[in-house]
């Protein structure tokens, strides 16, 4: 990871953010536990992007980065509309906006891509907005354990 301090306050905010908006820990934690260390290596997809025009990945753990076959550096500098194939662009606008208008979803089912050009259908995805103690809006995160490729 890049920078070790700004990848924690994010893994706290995505934290956060999902267990304010669902109502449990998007993880379960002890004591002892490093967030960030403990998010990094779940055995399901944590990724989340910011709020600029072009959304850019700005977190992403290494159940993503298999899936998606980026490396952190590659992901972080990539638009989260890439993460879709074009014909798919329009489908995710419309999820990113129901989010956006309620706060989270966790039914989401789409098809994704790779760097590489394989595909892969996940199912039942959480996707949440991204709030932080100030209740500023800091973009959106998703999760998911269930993807088939295609």
């Amino acid at each position: 990871m890049d920078n070790w301090k700004e990848s924690r306050v994010q893994a706290e905010l995505i934290f956060a953010s999902y267990a304010k908006l669902l109502g449990k820990p998007l993880l379960e934690l002890t004591s002892t536990d490093d967030l960030l260390e403990k998010m990094y290596f779940a055995d399901f997809a944590i990724l989340s992007h910011g709020t600029q025009d072009d959304p850019i990945f700005n977190f992403a753990n290494q159940f993503a980065l298999d899936k998606f076959e980026l490396t952190w550096l590659d992901m972080r500098n990539l638009p989260s509309r890439y993460s879709a194939e074009a014909p798919s662009r329009e489908e995710r606008k419309a999820l990113l906006d129901r989010v956006t208008q309620y706060g989270f979803i966790d039914d989401y089912q789409g098809v994704r891509i790779s760097s590489t050009g394989k595909r892969f259908l996940i199912k039942q995805a959480v996707v949440w907005n991204l709030v932080d103690e100030e209740g500023v809006y800091r973009g959106q995160a998703a999760a998911f354990s269930q993807c088939e490729d295609l």
